[in-house]
């Protein structure tokens, strides 16, 4: 049990999992002030902890004895590939959209028009992992979301790496469900309060208007084509959501850098930062 709640009772918080047997990691508040969040402590426990039950997995007792260095869960090392893309590169949303899981990953603080409206704190690096949308596993819960009889009938045209025309087009309809549906959970949502002075609009959540790099990394986004459509189709900026603007750049990274990079970043940071910009580079010359 990891505890990053009130400071002034960790103590007795750890001696009540004692008694009952049950091991515990006391992190820092993930709360301590009005409009703050302080996210980095815990997230470097959870990274322990999964380090240490990792290596139960079938196969991975292998590969801890090869590996030297710690071994980063994908959906983290794709984040801080963001974080160091976005160091450097600007603002960034990145999105994974895989068989089992579509995980999307914001850099960014927002724009300062929304700053005051917000309800409660972001994080400036902020991961949702959507367990419920993948395009083979999930692939009927997306449809079912979906609620589309025009795709109900297609589920014999699903493949985990598809091959022909029909069955590229099922995955690329997928992935754009997946791609919309994610977005909506991660962004913010802008609602209207009404008050004694009268009506003010919240927003509850992550703003992304000031994102000027929208990123797709995964099978699903780089090795189907229409990857970088999928992308742009959400780039709306403010209304119901607060979503990336028309102008936001897209890149396709159909070399998978950020899983392999954000682990690389444990160790070499600054040539990681490097490379990115050397990709970014070279794609805005073609």
């Amino acid at each position: 049990m990891i505890y990053a709640g009130n400071t002034a009772i960790r103590t007795p918080i750890g001696r009540i999992f004692e008694a009952a047997g049950v091991e515990t990691m006391l992190a820092e508040n993930v709360f301590p002030d009005v409009d703050v969040l302080n996210v980095e402590p815990v997230r470097r426990l959870i990274h322990e902890v999964f380090n240490r039950h990792i290596i139960h997995a079938p196969g991975m007792s292998r590969l801890g004895e090869l590996a030297s260095g710690q071994i980063l869960p994908t959906p983290g090392a794709v984040l801080r590939g963001a974080e160091l893309f976005a160091g450097v590169l600007g603002d960034c949303l990145v999105f994974d959209v895989g068989g089992a899981t579509t995980d999307v990953h914001s850099v960014t603080e927002g724009s300062l028009e929304w700053a005051g409206r917000m309800t409660e704190p972001e994080p400036h690096a902020k991961r949702t992992v959507e367990g419920d949308l993948g395009v083979y596993i999930n692939a009927r819960n997306i449809i079912s979301l979906a609620n589309d009889p025009e795709w109900e009938g297609r589920m014999a045209d699903l493949q985990a790496i598809p091959a022909t025309d029909r069955e590229m087009e099922l995955t690329r309809w997928l992935c754009t469900r997946a791609v919309e549906t994610a977005i909506r959970r991660h962004a913010g949502v802008v609602t209207d309060l009404y008050t004694p002075t009268g009506r003010r609009q919240v927003v509850k959540g992550k703003d992304l208007t000031a994102v000027r790099w929208l990123i797709g990394t995964g099978g699903a986004l780089t090795r189907i084509p229409g990857g970088d459509g999928i992308l742009r189709s959400i780039c709306k900026g403010p209304g119901s959501y607060l979503l990336p603007p028309p102008e936001a750049s897209i890149l396709i990274d159909r070399e998978y850098r950020f899983s392999a990079l954000g682990t690389l970043a444990q160790d070499y940071p600054a040539a990681v930062q490097n490379t990115f910009k050397a990709w970014v580079e070279s794609e805005v010359k073609h």
